[in-house]
C-alpha cells in the first residue's frame, strides 16, 4: 500500500505519517528528513539543499530524486509506503507514477489534510521554538505557504482528476485525525 500525504507545511503530515507507518508496518519516506540528513552529513547535496531550505523554496527535483529512488529500492518498501514531501509538484507526481508502475505497483490512497493559514503559522511558529528548525521562522514561513500555493497546491488537482484525493480535516486532536485516517484507508 503506497500513501500519499499532502497538505501545506505545518498540517501535520509528519505526525500523521508516522502514525500510520507504525500502524501498517511500511516505512515513512520523508523527503523532509532525507535533506536534513544530508545537511548534517555536510555533503555537497546536503549544502545546495540547505541553500534552498533556508530560503524557504524548493529543493530541486535533482536533489531529491536520487534519494527518493534509494528509499523505494529498499527492501522494507517492498509492500508499500507513506511519502511525506515528496512529490511537490505535477513533475513530481508523474515521477513517482511511472516509478510506482514500473514496479507494478500504483498509489492507494492521496489524503489532503486539510488546515486553515492562522493554525498552520501558529503550529510552525512553536515548532520553530521547540526543535530550532531554521526553516521555520516566521519570513519563511509565509514563503513556505506562497510555494505551496503555487507549486505544490495543483497536485490536488492532478490527482483529484483521478478521483483519488481524500479530504482530512486536520484542526482536530492528533488521535481525532489518526482515526479519520484510518477510516478512509480501511486499515
Amino acid at each position: 500500500m503506497f500513501i500519499l500525504l499532502l497538505g501545506a507545511p505545518g498540517a501535520g503530515k509528519g505526525t500523521q505519517g508516522a502514525l500510520l507507518a507504525a500502524r501498517l508496518g511500511i516505512p515513512k519516506i520523508t523527503t523532509g528528513d532525507l535533506l536534513r540528513a544530508a545537511v548534517a552529513a555536510d555533503t555537497s547535496l546536503g549544502r545546495e539543499a540547505k541553500r534552498h531550505m533556508d530560503q524557504g523554496t524548493l529543493v530541486p527535483d535533482a536533489v531529491v530524486l536520487g534519494l527518493i529512488k534509494d528509499e523505494l529500492d529498499a527492501p522494507r518498501a517492498k509492500d508499500g509506503a507513506i511519502f511525506d514531501g515528496f512529490p511537490r509538484t505535477a513533475a513530481q507526481a508523474e515521477l513517482v507514477d511511472r516509478t510506482l508502475a514500473e514496479r507494478g505497483q500504483r498509489l492507494s490512497h492521496v489524503l489532503l489534510l486539510d488546515v486553515a493559514d492562522d493554525e498552520l503559522v501558529r503550529r510552525l511558529a512553536g515548532r520553530a521554538g521547540t526543535e530550532g528548525r531554521s526553516d521555520d521562522t516566521p519570513e519563511t514561513v509565509r514563503t513556505r505557504l506562497q510555494v505551496y500555493r503555487r507549486e505544490t497546491a495543483p497536485l490536488v488537482a492532478h490527482y483529484a482528476q483521478r478521483g483519488a484525493v481524500q479530504r482530512v480535516p486536520a484542526t482536530g486532536g492528533v488521535d481525532e485525525v489518526a482515526k479519520e485516517i484510518q477510516r478512509l484507508v480501511g486499515r
